[in-house]
């Protein structure tokens, strides 16, 4: 049986590999912007790119963490000289000189466009500023991303309920209309930007280990367990109001099982010896509640209303890949094989479904007649070589650590 697993995860490895090269060739191939700089802000289906779409903090941070961690994996050159590119489009365009923070968007030509301080954007520009500083040294771009953790925990921290808003205007005044996106309700905390905050600070902490930055890891661990978990189901609330009151009843599979293994890791890397037990206890927990949400051919559905039980029939690219990772880890925990095999259910899916085989990348996503959804990016504001690439590079990485 040993044996056996051995040779599952050596392939698995392998293929990985290959899927992290093909996904960030696609990258450099098609969507660096030659006329106006950076990176384009939109490429459809058939790689044709919209020129003069805007470019968003979070295409552009999530490019910068890609490359730079593969970089730091690989040691692959162009890899660190995309990273580059992205790091020097970041500070050259997005970066408010006169209120600090980053922008939400700027134009084709590098011109702001959305000044609002979107604390998710913020978390993204750290996330990628720390994996771009492990991998090139760079201490200015440490330096940018200890500076926004401090615009951060200044603006953003409710010091009286705990947690972080979503949004401000460009000199940081409050704001009526906080949604991530159009999709989004219009709540003044939300699950979706609570785990990006915890992604990013811990990605921060391991390349500086601030006690203020450890503790705030260690709040916001106290606030999915008291706030953001459900635990009745082990679901999580999407959207609260500032007291945490839940605001909606949907259910979102990606994020249950992103946030099974990313929560534990982030107890892991700054958590304290008990927040590590707990959240290695309850990693089991989501992910168990997460795989309510696999169909037979091994996808994960998108999103759940519990109250209406009305099943959102689509299957998105970055649910699948976060699936892969967050069942891995789940067998890392428990031994059960049935967790391996729901990892490697959701790669086989992806090849016969999600892998634009013709054009590269992964589709945005399939319907509920298995068609790629139509309309949506390849690559865009949204759809980035972040969650495909980690699940690359997070899979090889245990796999290796595991084989030796």
């Amino acid at each position: 049986m040993q044996n056996d697993v051995a040779i599952l995860l050596r392939d698995y490895s392998n293929e990985l590999k290959q899927e992290l090269n093909s996904i960030l060739d696609y990258w450099k191939q098609f969507t660096i912007d030659h006329e106006f700089g950076g990176f384009a802000g939109k490429i459809n289906n058939y790689n044709e790119a919209d020129k003069k779409a805007e470019k968003g903090i979070v295409l552009n941070s999530r490019i910068l963490w890609a490359f730079s961690s593969a970089y730091d994996n690989t040691k692959t050159p162009e890899y660190l000289l995309i990273a580059e590119r992205a790091y020097d489009y970041i500070i050259n365009y997005f970066i408010d000189k006169k209120f600090d923070g980053v922008f939400w968007s700027v134009s084709y030509k590098g011109e702001m466009l959305n000044d609002r301080k979107q604390i998710y954007g913020l978390s993204f520009c750290i996330y990628g500023l720390s994996e771009y500083f492990k991998a090139s040294g760079n201490n200015n771009a440490l330096e940018l991303a200890k500076e926004l953790f401090h615009l951060i925990e200044k603006y953003s921290y409710d010091s009286e309920r705990g947690g972080y808003f979503e949004a401000f205007t460009r000199d940081w005044q409050v704001m009526n209309d906080v949604r991530l996106s159009e999709k989004d309700a219009n709540e003044k905390k939300t699950m979706n930007t609570h785990l990006h905050i915890i992604e990013a600070y811990s990605n921060l902490y391991t390349v500086w280990k601030n006690e203020e930055l450890k503790s705030k890891i260690e709040g916001l661990l106290d606030i999915f367990r008291n706030h953001i978990i459900n635990h009745r189901n082990y679901h999580l609330h999407l959207f609260m109001d500032d007291d945490w009151n839940v605001k909606n009843d949907i259910i979102s599979f990606g994020h249950d099982i992103e946030a099974a293994w990313l929560l534990q890791q982030s107890a892991e890397t700054a958590g304290t010896d008990d927040q590590k037990n707990e959240f290695t206890n309850m990693a089991s927990e989501i992910t168990n509640a997460s795989i309510t949400g696999l169909d037979k051919d091994g996808g994960l559905w998108y999103e759940y209303a519990e109250g209406k039980h009305v099943l959102t029939k689509e299957k998105h690219s970055w649910p699948q890949a976060e699936a892969m990772i967050g069942f891995f880890n789940a067998w890392q925990n428990t031994g059960d094989i049935s967790y391996l095999q729901h990892s490697l259910n959701s790669w086989t899916f992806i090849k016969k479904k999600i892998k634009d085989i013709k054009n590269g990348e992964w589709f945005w996503g399939i319907d509920k007649d298995d068609k790629p959804i139509e309309g949506q990016d390849k690559a865009g504001f949204w759809k980035c070589p972040y969650h495909n690439s980690r699940a690359c590079l997070e899979i090889v990485s245990r796999i290796e650590k595991y084989l030796h």
